[in-house]
């Protein structure tokens, strides 16, 4: 294996294995806040049970998730050193604002795991709000330092040096607001139906309905609602990449030719010899209008681009169509949901009502895998676009194949292991969190 693909392997796995814990790092203590508050409102005991129940599973998503964030940190210096000594003065801001933040979740989930009955009612929920607060300006921040990767600013290259360096513009640049916004809509997303999906499981099974329901109304209410938002922030995103990255949009889109009125493409197999689409739907004039708000506007197409800066466009495509695919499914689950919480009460009663949930379970995370791959993959060939190749960046040290089979064998024990204990929390439920269930409640499925 060559050194730039081993590399690149190892970061893929990397970046795929983290992102996962990210995101329930920014998404589920939230959901844990929201059910301690209903819990000190009510008095409700089910409410502090599913609390602390939830509070072990943050618990353990946020080790896994330091632990792989530290070798993600190792793996920059170590696979990409000529872009840590050019980026890292430019972009290290957000990155240090993210390791204060990190220190404070760390701190805040402490408090919060040993506060139980030593703490006041008010401040003890407060450290839990803490916890979701500093993860998600955790993850907003290392968003904006990949987003500075496709929007470079904030410093002047000239005769290949890094000159007049504003780490504050670094830090916001033109792709932050819009990535940070669709990165985080896309952890609640994919936590809620991840959250909502096991929980609903557990009442078709019968055990412990109610404490699972409301378990499963909580992250599902969250799940839902941000389902519906995601398409907002999918088109705020598109536009920005049309302006910033027309290399990556014609990608997505496998959009060969330059033209005016371009249809958006559904589906489809990309032909890059022919430079065509096969077996695609296509909607005239749709790409144009979510691309620049003109049904009649130009949309650059790859034969406008040189070919060596063409991103691989079957995998972006693919990947993109996949997202697309999973998120427009996840919003029709969502509307869904709401309509069954308001209007069709009986649907709460129907057993394919929560199979449906049970078979969405993994869907946000595969469309949030697809996404990351669409942002990092239709980046290529460029580390920092349009000013350091990946192929420029890569380590000269040999061996780095040995690296990513090490790498590799710990993020499938690390998998192993919080598979074991997740599944051991769950086990646990009747004896730990559950004893006294109200045994009057049944969700009579139809």
């Amino acid at each position: 294996m060559e050194n730039l693909l081993a590399a690149r392997s190892q970061m893929a796995l990397s970046l795929g294995f983290h992102i996962i814990f990210s995101c329930i790092g920014m998404a589920m203590p939230f959901f844990m806040a929201v059910s301690h508050y209903k819990w000190i409102k009510s008095g409700d005991i089910q409410y502090k049970n599913l609390t602390k129940a939830w509070s072990k599973g943050v618990a353990i998503f946020f080790v896994t998730g330091a632990v792989s964030g530290t070798m993600l940190s190792f793996e920059l210096g170590l696979l990409w050193p000529a872009f840590m000594k050019h980026a890292g003065p430019i972009f290290g801001m957000p990155f240090s604002l993210e390791g204060t933040a990190f220190f404070i979740e760390a701190i805040a989930l402490g408090f919060y795991l040993y506060g139980w009955n030593k703490f006041s009612a008010w401040f003890h929920w407060f450290t839990g709000l803490m916890v979701g607060i500093t993860g998600l300006a955790s993850g907003i921040l290392v968003v904006a330092a990949n987003a500075w990767m496709n929007s470079p600013s904030g410093f002047d290259f000239a005769n290949g040096q890094y000159l007049n360096v504003d780490p504050i513009k670094a830090m916001l640049n033109d792709a932050w607001f819009s990535q940070a916004l669709h990165m985080t809509i896309a952890a609640f997303v994919s936590t809620g139906f991840a959250v909502a999906g096991i929980h609903a499981l557990m009442i078709l099974r019968g055990r412990n309905s109610l404490f699972h329901w409301k378990a499963f109304k909580i992250a599902a209410s969250f799940g839902s609602v941000f389902a519906i938002l995601q398409p907002i922030s999918g088109d705020i995103s598109a536009k920005d990449v049309a302006v910033r990255q027309p290399a990556k949009l014609a990608a997505m889109e496998a959009h060969f030719k330059t033209e005016k009125r371009a249809s958006l493409i559904i589906g489809g197999i990309p032909n890059v010899k022919e430079k065509k689409i096969d077996y695609a739907i296509k909607i005239p004039g749709a790409l144009s209008y979510l691309a620049h708000g003109n049904f009649n506007a130009e949309v650059k197409g790859l034969d406008s681009i040189p070919e060596v800066e063409h991103p691989p466009v079957a995998i972006t495509h693919f990947a993109f169509q996949v997202m697309v695919g999973c998120g427009m499914v996840l919003m029709i689950a969502g509307i869904l949901f709401h309509i069954a919480l308001f209007k069709k009460k009986n649907w709460l009663q129907a057993s394919w009502f929560f199979k449906l949930f049970v078979v969405l379970t993994p869907l946000g995370y595969i469309a949030l895998e697809a996404g990351w791959m669409v942002t990092e993959i239709g980046r290529q060939p460029w580390i920092i676009y349009g000013v350091m190749r990946t192929a420029e960046a890569v380590t000269p040290m040999p061996g780095i194949q040995y690296s990513f089979y090490l790498y590799s064998a710990v993020y499938v024990s690390l998998s192993i292991m919080v598979t074991f204990l997740l599944y051991r929390q769950i086990r646990s439920i009747p004896l730990k969190y559950d004893k006294d269930e109200n045994s009057s409640f049944k969700i009579n499925l139809m």
